[in-house]
């Protein structure tokens, strides 16, 4: 059964790159009847908070990537990593290390000296016929794994395709520090075996930490899981993204009035298509995906394009869902819906309007008040007989015995003869004395979700 995992680490917000992997490890699970499982990689002790483990948790949950295990912690299974630690030691993969980091420092600096690269010099890796050093009274061993010295290190990349490094390249890596704690490379290798993961599908800056954890696994006579390294999302200026510079979390995105399926539909597009296909459904996009099809090249955001895509959801979203989504919205800016029109018939009509909830809450908000309307506007279309036309016009929409937007309609043209004037004349003040702007729908429309006494409470106070 393919198993596949996302794996974030607490030490931060939920980013849209996390999300993207997240999002395609979750379809290729459910595309082949699988398993994703939800790790929290929590090895870094000092950095990891409770409150960036919510980001994250509230951040699957709100993009709606629901997972069928977990989430599980790694700081609760040290008595596992523990274990295998022990086991590498006893069968000679691995090896205690009395390096103090003075000297660590020492060698390096030697190193970069002669213009080679800094590693470390497996001074204390057991060889046949080596003498090690005294162990030191006063330093704490750490335990490093023991990498091949010839040989290369290769796998059928199911993103990039064949890539093999050579061992030679490779350092011993510490797999656990001097307090007994395991390092992220280690505890991958055991959460991925004990886990049954059959597919690895990451962001490609893994790449260089794929052989070595292939190299742990081999050592344990471990199955290894097919690896897939996604390419990065670049930033508008062509720069890869960062927690620190460009996106905010996941989770703030609902704040900007961003739809979730808007945010997953514009992220599997980026390194990844299906024809010229923009608009689609995650149920559409579970059927078609393949890891075949991702792209190897990075991606770059186009917030543009995002923004009109969330525009395309918000059409072809549900008006009462949409209601409820701007419910927060309103009562924060004191928009009380009591007695107003009903409010599925006003997101109907100006839903086609906008990119966002945001907007689409201010489009909302003058069918339940009036707006003050700008300077500007008053004196452009309220000036002069304006007004007085107005309550013309108002005698004529008291008049109706039936109160839709064909019937306000059918007075227009009549009442722009009857005054002399174009229908411009009619719409604009019109709308910012009703609405307090000049930016709204058809106007007769407009009018007609408003309701009748409304509307002339408006035009006449």
């Amino acid at each position: 059964m393919i198993r596949t995992r996302f794996a974030p680490s607490p030490t931060g917000y939920l980013h849209i790159g996390g999300v993207r992997t997240a999002l395609f490890s979750w379809a290729y699970a459910r595309k082949n009847n699988g398993v994703f499982v939800l790790r929290i990689e929590d090895t870094d002790l000092e950095r990891s908070t409770p409150e960036s483990v919510k980001a994250i948790l509230d951040g699957m949950h709100w993009v709606g990537l629901d997972y069928d295990e977990g989430p599980f912690y790694q700081t609760h299974r040290f008595d596992r990593y523990k274990d295998v630690i022990q086991q590498l030691l006893d069968s000679g993969h691995a090896y205690l290390c009395y390096c103090s980091k003075d000297e660590l420092e020492t060698m390096r600096a030697e190193q970069e000296a002669r213009g080679e690269k800094p590693r470390y010099d497996r001074r204390w890796r057991p060889e046949a016929g080596k003498t090690l050093p005294a162990i030191p009274a006063d330093v704490t061993p750490v335990v490093r794994f023991k990498t091949p010295l010839d040989g290369v290190v290769a796998w059928d990349d199911a993103v990039k395709g064949r890539i093999e490094i050579a061992n030679q390249e490779l350092d011993d890596l510490i797999i656990a520090r001097p307090d007994g704690s395991p390092t992220y490379n280690f505890c991958v290798v055991v959460d991925d075996w004990d886990m049954q993961i059959t597919h690895v599908i990451r962001g490609d800056d893994h790449v260089n930490n794929t052989p070595r954890q292939i190299n742990i696994l081999k050592a344990l006579n471990a199955p290894l899981p097919v690896y897939g390294h996604l390419p990065m999302i670049l930033n508008e200026d062509g720069q890869k993204m960062s927690k620190r510079r460009d996106a905010v979390s996941v989770v703030d995105y609902a704040d900007k009035g961003i739809l979730p399926e808007a945010l997953l539909n514009y992220l599997a597009r980026l390194g990844w298509g299906h024809g010229d296909d923009e608009f689609f459904s995650m149920e559409q996009f579970v059927e078609w995906f393949s890891l075949e099809a991702v792209s190897a090249s990075a991606s770059r955001f186009n917030h543009e394009k995002f923004m009109w895509l969330n525009a395309q959801h918000i059409k072809s979203a549900d008006n009462g869902r949409l209601a409820e989504l701007i419910a927060p919205r309103l009562a924060a800016a004191g928009v009380a819906l009591a007695g107003g029109p009903a409010i599925e018939d006003v997101i109907a009509l100006v839903k086609e309007r906008v990119q966002d909830l945001n907007a689409l809450a201010l489009e909302v908000d003058y069918f339940y008040r009036k707006r003050e309307p700008l300077a500007a506007d008053v004196d452009k279309h309220l000036s002069g007989d304006a007004v007085a036309r107005m309550g013309r016009f108002a005698d004529k929409l008291a008049a109706l015995d039936v109160w839709s937007a064909e019937a306000i309609h059918e007075l227009f043209k009549p009442f722009c003869a009857e005054e002399g004037i174009k229908m411009g004349q009619l719409g604009m003040p019109l709308r910012v004395l009703v609405c307090g702007t000049t930016q709204t729908p058809s106007v007769d429309a407009v009018l007609a979700v408003i309701g009748k006494d409304e509307v002339l409470r408006r035009l006449r106070g």
